[in-house]
Order: C-alpha cells, then sequence, then structure tokens
C-alpha cells in the first residue's frame, strides 16, 4: 500500500515551503546555479546535509553513496556518478571547497570488517574503496570511529588524483576538507592539518586545505 505521507509532503511543499522561496528558485531557474561547496557525502537517511551546514536552496552541490567514498580517477572504473559530479562540480560549476563528510556508526565501514553478501555483487565491490582504511584490530567502536576518520582522509587523498582538483587545490583556488559527523552527539569534527587528527570545530586550527596537507597527514598511517 502506498505511504500517503508522500503526497501530503510534497502538498505540503507546495503550499507552505515553496512560497517562501519562489523568488529565489525563479532566479536561480533564470541564472543557474551557483553552489561555492561541493558535498561528499554518505547515503545515510540520518544525514541531512542541508540542515547540518544551516544552508538553503542552491548553495550544495550534493553527491552521496554508501560510505561517502571517492571512486578513483580511471575510464576503467566504468560509469560512476561519483567521479562525473566531481568533474562537474570543479569544471562547470567551479567549487571553492569539497567537503567529504563521514559519520559515526556508518553501516559502510561496519561492512568493512564483515564477511561479504553474495548477493550484493556492486556493494562488494565499492566497498572495496573503504579497505584500505580498516585496522588489523578486534572490532570495536572505537576502531570503528577511527577507521570512519582513516576513511574520510583517504578519501580525500584519492580525490587529489582527478588532474583538476590537484590543479586547483595546488593553484590556491580549491580547498578540501574532511568532516567526521558525530550523530548522537550532533557535533562535526574536522581534519586538523597541523596535529592530523580530527578535533572539534571550535579547537581546530587549520582545516585540511591544501593537497599536500591531505597528503602528510599523521592519521591514516
Amino acid at each position: 500500500m502506498p505511504d500517503d505521507s508522500f503526497l501530503a509532503g510534497l502538498r505540503h511543499f507546495k503550499e507552505e515551503y515553496f512560497p517562501q522561496y519562489q523568488e529565489e528558485y525563479r532566479k536561480m531557474v533564470a541564472d543557474g546555479q551557483h553552489p561555492n561547496t561541493l558535498f561528499i557525502g554518505c547515503s545515510d537517511s540520518r544525514i541531512v546535509p542541508y540542515l547540518l551546514m544551516d544552508k538553503g536552496p542552491g548553495e550544495i552541490f550534493m553527491v552521496r553513496n554508501v560510505g561517502n567514498f571517492v571512486p578513483p580517477f580511471s575510464a576503467e572504473f566504468g560509469y560512476h556518478g561519483t567521479c562525473a559530479a566531481i568533474e562537474f562540480a570543479v569544471l562547470n560549476l567551479n567549487v571553492k571547497d569539497i567537503i567529504v563528510c563521514g559519520h559515526s556508526h556508518c553501516g559502510a565501514i561496519r561492512a568493512l570488517y564483515q564477511p561479504p553478501t553474495p548477493e550484493a555483487v556492486h556493494l562488494n565491490k565499492w566497498l572495496e574503496l573503504g579497505q584500505a582504511a580498516t585496522l588489523p584490530v578486534a572490532l570495536s567502536e572505537a576502531a570503528l570511529r577511527r577507521t570512519e576518520q582513516r576513511s574520510i582522509v583517504l578519501q580525500l587523498q584519492r580525490l587529489l588524483d582527478y588532474p583538476m582538483v590537484r590543479e586547483r587545490v595546488e593553484q590556491g583556488t580549491l580547498y578540501l576538507h574532511g568532516w567526521h559527523y558525530l550523530l548522537e552527539e550532533g557535533e562535526v569534527t574536522v581534519l586538523d592539518i597541523q596535529s592530523g587528527r580530527f578535533v572539534p570545530v571550535a579547537d581546530a586550527g587549520k582545516e585540511a586545505h591544501t593537497g599536500e596537507a591531505v597528503l602528510a597527514s599523521r592519521y591514516i598511517y
């Protein structure tokens, strides 16, 4: 049986929400979109980027997938929306910031430590993108938190293999950020390049803005 709440939600958007932003939507249609930020996040239903970042329509170009992974820059990887989104954001939209946002209690990270599901052929292949972040230790919540953070750094490093990303990072026109969202605390910790650790926003000296800083991070290895 269909979920009537979907239709109710659509009516609420049209009648209550859209009128508040009608002029903005029309302007964005006429002038096109001009977001400054590419947000690479997990598909987890508990992550709401616009709410998390206090942003509105037109401010974030977003790509979400299982585990907030970044595929290698290689035509051999096949058709992939994440690769295309990165290229479009950088080459067409000229974004100034790329955020890789992981989170606590991530199912994809936990799956890295579990036997693969035979039927999930695409998922099993996809999870290989996070395998290098795993630790040779007994599974624990502490190990999972650290693996989540290590994976964020791994994806930032992989971003630098995209020529258009590396070129702009080296020119100082594009900045990379690693975020770890603690669901149960409502807090985002950021990769601090001076300490090589994820720290609360208030304690961060400088985020991982440059390619050299990401590659030199002491956290993942």
